[in-house]
């Protein structure tokens, strides 16, 4: 059964950074594509930053130049590196996988495999 965990939130001051991690357990070959979604109360999820197994990455433009999403695929982890975090990131966070490639699950939030979330908490 596959499982994904997430790890690394938690509640910082504007300006600063956070790591996200997402592991992922149970599965025997390399995923296509993996990323961050982010959702906060009333509003809906968002893409926040994906990657393929070829390294190609894609962000939201509200988070590029200060997110960077990584993946280490001898320890089955992706990462998203938050800099320069403003309250608006505030959100709880999820990490998704699939074995199909981005282009088919990003758009339509496709993916088969889902965290269960980690709560980002930005204050001014």
């Amino acid at each position: 059964q596959v499982q994904l965990v997430e790890s690394g939130g938690g509640s910082v001051q504007a300006g600063g950074s956070l790591r996200l991690s997402c592991k992922a357990f149970g599965y025997a070959y390399s995923w296509y594509c993996m990323g961050w979604f982010r959702q906060s109360p009333g509003k809906e999820r968002e893409g926040v930053a994906f990657i393929e197994n070829d390294g190609s990455t894609s962000y939201v433009d509200s988070v590029k130049d200060r997110f960077t999403i990584s993946q280490d695929n001898a320890k089955n982890t992706a990462y998203l590196q938050m800099n320069s975090l403003k309250p608006e990131d505030t959100a709880m966070y999820y990490c998704a996988a699939d074995f199909r490639r981005c282009r088919t699950v990003v758009a339509g939030s496709l993916f088969n495999y889902w965290g269960q979330g980690t709560q980002v908490t930005v204050s001014s």
